[in-house]
């Protein structure tokens, strides 16, 4: 019986999944998990390769073409045994053979979507074609993190997983929101039509150590622009809002996703709601009191409001973020003055 239920879920039975390696069942052989991370040389994806990477029985291959991403992200991985990094575009077909895929490839910041939007909707949609192509052929399990960017300016709030958004299908942010709902919509078509083992994790604002400095976004902006005793320039109107989690967190969200038997999608982000004044305001406090905040002009379709429902997470993963605005941002803040030059005022 066809099920109709509101979030895509399964209308038809799917088949069963490819078969991995015979090797993988060998009672001789028992070889390491094998997973590749796209975009592994970016900002959550080189914390996520930092965790995988911790347990002994993995075998780590990053793809990224550092359009975004930074080989120093890997540094300390570059020579290891059980690590492997290719300089390659996820948009060209890729050969390799893998247990899981983490597919994070895309450039997540206005500032990187918007100079380029082709490359971003060609990186959402061939992307995931390729990778999906990957996952098939060779039986892998793949998690694909798409954005709460999908939920455009909601007009419910909290987002739970099973609203659909209210998206601009022709504006400047488009080629990222559309760009990621046609990736969905490819993975369920995969599930559905193939039997491929899917992972749709839905994953809200998130900073910490790595963020891109100039990238755009706006917790980087405000700690960047503290140390260098500019001003903080928060968008107009002031009171939109936004939720973020720190990256230790949601590395933790996705591979508990990946590891569970829950196809999503699901959202994963800290329900904490800060608007873009207050979140000046705290950076002000923690980080340089001297400095002036001042608004600026807006960009086109910015959400009003952004905060997860993240009731599924908790039910289905166990699942809750841990680290609050206030113990991150200074965490954030130690890797930006590294970064920058600018040492603590005694």
């Amino acid at each position: 019986m066809a099920n109709n239920s509101s979030n895509g879920s399964h209308q038809t039975t799917p088949k069963p999944p490819p078969q991995p390696s015979p090797l993988r069942n060998s009672k001789f052989f028992k070889s390491n998990m094998r997973i590749l991370v796209t975009g592994g040389a970016g900002f959550i994806g080189s914390h996520l390769v930092d965790r995988l990477m911790e347990n002994e029985k993995n075998e780590v291959i990053v793809v990224d073409n550092f359009f975004t991403g930074s080989k120093d992200n890997l540094r300390k991985w570059i020579g290891h045994p059980r690590f492997e990094l290719i300089r390659h575009d996820v948009t060209e077909t890729l050969l390799v053979e893998v247990d899981q895929i983490y597919h994070l490839a895309c450039p997540a910041s206005p500032i990187f979507y918007k100079y380029n939007p082709v490359k971003t909707i060609k990186t959402n949609v061939i992307g995931t074609l390729n990778m999906l192509g990957l996952a098939k052929r060779v039986g892998a399990r793949i998690l694909l993190t798409s954005t709460s960017e999908v939920y455009g300016d909601p007009l419910v709030h909290p987002q739970p997983e099973t609203y659909w958004g209210n998206v601009n299908p022709i504006g400047v942010r488009s080629c990222y929101d559309e760009g990621k709902r046609v990736a969905e919509t490819l993975m369920f078509d995969y599930h559905r039509q193939h039997g491929i083992e899917i992972r749709i994790a839905r994953i809200f604002n998130t900073y910490g150590p790595r963020m891109n400095i100039d990238d755009g976004r706006v917790v980087s902006n405000f700690i960047a622009q503290a140390l260098r005793d500019e001003p903080l320039t928060v968008q107009l109107p002031g009171t939109q809002t936004r939720s973020f989690c720190y990256v230790s967190d949601m590395v933790d969200g996705l591979i508990r996703l990946m590891e569970g038997e829950h196809t999503g999608p699901i959202n994963i982000g800290n329900p904490g709601e800060f608007t873009m004044l207050e979140l000046a305001e705290t950076v002000k406090e923690l980080i340089n009191p001297n400095v002036e905040i001042k608004t600026v002009e807006n960009t086109p379709d910015d959400p009003r409001q952004r905060k997860p429902d993240i009731t599924k997470a908790k039910e289905l993963l166990g699942w809750e973020p841990k680290i609050k605005l206030r113990e991150g941002l200074p965490l954030m803040e130690e890797d930006f003055r590294l970064r920058l030059g600018v040492p603590k005022k005694k």
